[in-house]
């Protein structure tokens, strides 16, 4: 299993961005898949975009994409989302996770992070 720790949450205007870390620990990270989710006021958590162990495969929910970025750094065991052009609708609780398999299924992640509160005021 794999040990998540999360970092870069915050407040920002709309239209401004962020980066958000995920930081792993464990000597199998590149055998890993890594996403992110997202939990609004309210809502269920959804999925916001998924890259594979390789780094060559990525995939981002359409009201992400374009703006989100998902890339992965194996040589420090970290993880990243970079945020731009940020909307209201972006707030939200925002969690990493690794999976043993590429999905965009919750349910098929195993390890999460602790989540990171993202607020975008407009």
């Amino acid at each position: 299993q794999v040990q998540l720790v999360e970092s870069g949450g915050g407040l920002v205007q709309a239209g401004g961005s962020l980066r958000l870390s995920c930081a792993a620990s464990g000597r199998l990270f590149s055998r890993y898949a890594f996403g992110w989710f997202r939990q609004a006021p309210g809502k269920e958590r959804e999925f916001v975009t998924v890259i594979n162990w390789s780094g060559l495969r990525t995939d981002y929910t359409d009201s992400v994409k374009g703006r989100f970025t998902i890339s992965r750094d194996t040589a420090k065991n970290t993880v990243y989302l970079q945020m731009s052009s940020l909307k209201p609708e972006d707030t939200g609780v925002y969690y990493c996770a690794a999976s043993g398999s590429y999905s965009a299924t919750a349910a098929d992640f195993d390890s999460w992070g602790q989540g990171t509160q993202v607020t975008v005021s407009s």
